[in-house]
């Protein structure tokens, strides 16, 4: 019999661990959070110093009750769930249950789940961080007191059901901003000319007009550029500088959390959930044929772009043994970790360098070999030589302009040979390669070129791009909101609460969210703030270093809050969006208004006009009436007269009515479907099951993750995030 339990969150990696510590040792799993506060109720003592009134999770007494159990008649317990503050809370909380039981208590980290990171960590187990559970649960105590109490002033005012989070909110008003930004934009016309030149040899190439009597050149419309080209037909075409130089370019640093998200999102088009959840898979471990269950990489949350020694050397032995010394640098290539950084776990990178994406594809689903193969990629290509590129930049005089074409040649590939960051730069009229030729003529100082054409473009510029949810991540790091642990969460809460929508991978506000952040401005403005969000971050940092503490950073957030609070329950207004619609009834403006169901027009005048309509929206963001639908006739039958029944769409949703309305009015609603399903490479949690869970969207819109094995298996879990949440219906 074992004499020692362990408990981590997950049954992937409690099984992965088993393999590695022997029989005396029972691993078994709380999947996930065991207690929170109560959804119910506020759930924080604010007489009490802020104190959390915690409780077991609904559906996890009988995990709580088995894992007292299997600790009876133990010498030891030993804590592994992940390595963060979420991972140090759920260990507190276990502790918590059984502090009763005659054991010790001690807990184990591990950046990676193989067999020494794993024989290593139980040979000098620690006790849990206090710091980091304090900076935990002053995040959630935080949270918890902006969204349980602006919540139901904003059901008041606005619409049921609406919901405001502390760093959500932010994320939807930097999006709401840059609609203003875009609708805001006025469009400026420019020009630009490129020549076609000819060397005595024949040998064609383009240039750019870059400068006007040796100052940057701005052509502002027809007229000019025609001026300009008239003056320019006459000149000769002579090379007056040419200037040649090798740069080098560093491969980039190894994935941590938000760039991995970035360059799934831009490789891939993967979500900063989907990419989370594929990454606790490899993480957690997967059936590698005789190997048995192997974890793959290192620790997905992670800020830190540090990497272990024994990594750094288990690369270099790889590439110069695969691509030869030539692409191996002299010393290890080294990153800078940003200041903000905790730096508490190493960079994202795969276990073992020798494990290739291709010698494994066999094990892997689609999506874990495509995320698999990034990440493997960028962590050899970041430990291997720079590329060498060749540059030549030639100017061209004609007359008092100059044009300018450049040319790049790569002398040597480096890391290119394995790897490249994609970018997310988009090019407009104006952003295109003119000016840029890939094989430059051999040209000389004081050559004479033929003109062989000049070619006029008209341009305008444009408004800066909407946020994909790689640009936007990107936004909130540089920003300092968030964490690595909240960039998938805060992604999916923007689009489930229907404050913003995708359309072509670009975040749209929705009308909601845009009244939702004009309302939390003009009301919590100090919570809308950038620098105010990314200084509580900061605060939870310095807690979890022990050098604040988190009563303190809470009682001086609410001093404040409660002010704006309080101000708030007497002077929010109820708001609404005002069109340009007028109501066909009485005269009077449309406005957009929020019912259980989304948005609607409603009549300014209500209640004297009771005028409602559905709108849908044009290319350039105005607010029509919906066009009229032609009756989509279904196969019910009225229940009064038999006539079919017709699918009809209200400000309630959709519903079925009698087609021989008016004279039969009955109605019914539709019967519930599933409206949203996306498979997941996380195996269900229960015991034996073998399928896979799905997200899910529920009737009231609510996202879930279920069994994919359902009705036979009837796992549910509400949230990924550590696996918490978990329940059986």
């Amino acid at each position: 019999m074992a004499d020692s339990l362990v408990i981590v969150e997950s049954p992937a990696k409690a099984k992965t661990i088993n393999k590695y510590l022997g029989k005396n040792f029972e691993v078994k799993s709380s999947l996930g959070h065991i207690k929170d506060l109560p959804k119910n109720k506020l759930g924080i003592d604010l007489e009490k110093d802020f104190t959390p009134q915690y409780t077991v999770i609904k559906g996890k007494n009988k995990i709580v009750d088995d894992l007292k159990k299997s600790a009876s008649g133990k010498k030891s317990v030993y804590l592994a769930p992940d390595p963060d503050r979420e991972g140090e809370a759920i260990a507190w909380h276990i502790a918590g249950e059984l502090a009763s039981k005659k054991v010790k208590i001690y807990r184990v980290t591990f950046n990676e789940i193989t067999k020494s990171a794993i024989q290593d960590a139980f040979k000098s187990p620690g006790q849990i961080d206090t710091n980091k559970v304090n900076a935990q649960q002053a995040r959630r105590i935080l949270d918890r007191l902006v969204g349980y109490q602006i919540s139901p002033l904003l059901w008041g005012k606005l619409a049921t059901g609406l919901s405001a989070g502390r760093v959500q909110s932010v994320a939807l008003k930097m999006i709401c901003d840059r609609e203003d930004e875009i609708l805001n934009f006025k469009q400026e016309e420019y020009w630009s000319i490129i020549a076609e030149l000819q060397t005595a040899d024949k040998t064609g190439f383009h240039a750019k007009l870059v400068k006007e009597n040796d100052k940057n050149i701005k052509i502002a419309n027809k007229d000019c550029a025609d001026e300009i080209l008239s003056y320019l037909k006459t000149c000769r075409y002579i090379v007056s500088e040419i200037k040649k130089q090798d740069k080098k370019k560093r491969p980039s640093a190894p994935f941590i959390t938000s760039t991995l998200q970035q360059e799934a999102s831009r490789h891939f088009s993967f979500t900063a959930s989907k990419t989370m959840m594929i990454a606790q898979t490899l993480y957690e471990g997967i059936e590698l044929g005789k190997e048995g269950s192997t974890g793959l990489i290192t620790y997905m949350r992670t800020d830190s772009t540090r990497i272990a020694d024994s990594a750094v050397k288990d690369a270099r032995d790889f590439i110069e043994s695969e691509f030869s010394k030539k692409y191996l640098p002299p010393k290890p290539q080294i990153y800078t970790t940003k200041k903000s950084a905790q730096d508490a776990h190493e960079a994202i990178r795969p276990t073992f360098a020798h494990i290739t994406p291709d010698s494994i594809k066999q094990y892997l689903s689609s999506d874990q070999f495509k995320l698999y193969s990034l990440i493997w990629k960028r962590f050899v290509a970041s430990q291997m030589e720079s590329a060498v590129i060749s540059q030549t930049s030639v100017d061209i005089t004609a007359g008092k302009y100059l044009f300018r074409v450049t040319g790049s040649i790569i002398k040597f590939d480096g890391f290119m040979k394995l790897y490249m960051e994609k970018e997310d730069k988009e090019k407009t009229a104006g952003d295109s390669d003119e000016g840029e030729e890939p094989n430059l003529p051999d040209l000389k100082k004081n050559d004479v070129l033929n003109l062989i054409k000049l070619d006029p473009k008209q341009h305008f510029t444009q408004p800066p791009p909407r946020y994909t949810e790689a640009t936007l991540i990107k936004e909130l790091e540089l920003n300092g909101i968030g964490r690595p642990s909240t960039y998938a969460a805060i992604m999916e809460r923007i689009q489930d609460k229907d404050y913003t929508k995708k359309i072509k991978g670009k975040f749209h506000p929705t009308e909601l969210g845009k009244i939702l952040t004009l309302t939390l401005k003009e009301s919590f403005s100090k919570i809308m703030n950038e620098k105010f969000t990314a200084s509580m971050e900061t605060d939870l940092d310095e807690i979890e270093k022990g050098t604040k503490n988190w009563l303190d950073i809470i009682k001086q957030f609410y001093s404040e809050f409660s002010t704006d609070l309080e101000n708030a329950q007497k002077n929010m207004k109820s708001k609404s969006l005002t069109t340009d619609i007028r109501c066909d009834l009485c005269g009077k403006i449309m406005v957009v208004k929020w019912g259980k169901k989304g948005g609607f027009l409603a009549c300014s005048g209500y209640p004297d006009c009771k005028k409602t309509l559905n709108y849908e929206k044009t290319e350039d963001g105005r607010i029509v009436p919906a066009k009229e639908i032609q009756p989509q006739f279904t196969e019910d039958k009225c229940a009064n007269c038999g006539k079919p029944m017709i699918l009809r769409k209200g400000r309630f949703g959709e519903f079925l009515a009698c087609s021989g309305y008016p004279e039969c009015k009955t109605t019914k609603p539709v019967k519930s479907k599933e409206t949203f399903k996306e498979q997941t490479d996380i195996l269900c949690p229960q015991e034996g099951c073998g399928g896979n869970l799905v997200k899910r969207k529920g009737r009231k819109g609510r996202i879930f993750y279920g069994c994919s094995r359902y009705p036979k298996c009837k796992f549910i879990a509400n949230s990924l995030e550590n696996m918490g949440d978990v329940s059986k219906k």
